[in-house]
């Protein structure tokens, strides 16, 4: 493969998107959309999207229309009256789509969405995850993520909203040896971010050139998160 044809530079985004209500409590899809024209990302994953129910009805088709971008969805809870869940935007075919069930007990339904993408002819994959609330359930889904995929059969990112501030906790520690550290600015709450609860890795590492948190004005009124943006370069 050229460099001409490598698939890097790419821009890659993580936004748990709140179901499209902001701080304000206004419901606005369009709001999100601005804010994803914002970033101009290559591949966003999106965490508490709507999906399809009588009240919410579903968020993707009007992201996919403003962005242009292809649309896999994630359900995580999949009733008669509720679709709702994980989502991946991205401007690359998608190739092959897994769902990865991360629920355990009686705790609330959480996933995985786990594509492969075709990228100028490399394949990337993409592991867009949002993880529970209590530190034992966050255990349990990041020793049953890692178990999941290989970072060394190709170039893997890992992206969501982990839902984990402390920053000697065992998941973060576990994904750092997978991946290595990386930064981590602080994206919750959207108005005076505090905690980092939402990540980005990449492997090979040294293929992260930097990571932000996007905290325009338009993003911190369109959700309780600010989008997370990572851009990934040449390397070593």
């Amino acid at each position: 493969m050229t460099e001409a044809r490598a698939p890097w530079p790419l821009t890659v985004a993580s936004y748990n998107v709140h179901g499209g209500v902001g701080p304000d409590g206004r419901r606005s899809y369009e709001r999100i959309a601005d804010v994803l024209q914002e970033i101009d990302a290559d591949i966003v994953a999106l965490q508490e999207v709507p999906l399809g129910d009588s009240r919410a009805g579903n968020m993707l088709p009007v992201l996919a229309d403003r962005t242009g971008m292809v649309s896999v969805e994630g359900p995580t809870i999949t009733t008669e009256r509720r679709r709702f869940g994980n989502a991946v935007l991205c401007r690359h075919p998608v190739v092959a789509v897994r769902n990865l069930d991360l629920t355990f007990s009686s705790w609330e339904a959480r996933g995985a969405l786990d594509a492969d993408i075709e990228c100028h002819g490399q394949r990337l994959r993409v592991v867009a995850t949002h993880l529970g609330l209590l530190p034992g359930e966050r255990r349990k889904q990041v020793k049953k993520l890692l178990s999941h995929f290989d970072t060394d059969a190709m170039p893997v990112m890992l992206l969501g909203d982990l839902n984990e501030w402390f920053i000697w906790g065992r998941p973060l520690r576990w994904l750092a040896a997978r991946f290595q550290k990386t930064p981590s600015p602080a994206t919750f709450p959207s108005r005076w971010p505090i905690f980092a609860l939402d990540r980005i890795w990449f492997h090979p590492r040294e293929r992260l050139v930097r990571v932000d948190a996007h905290g325009t004005p338009l993003a911190q009124a369109a959700s309780d998160h600010l989008p997370i943006v990572a851009h990934i370069g040449a390397g070593a």
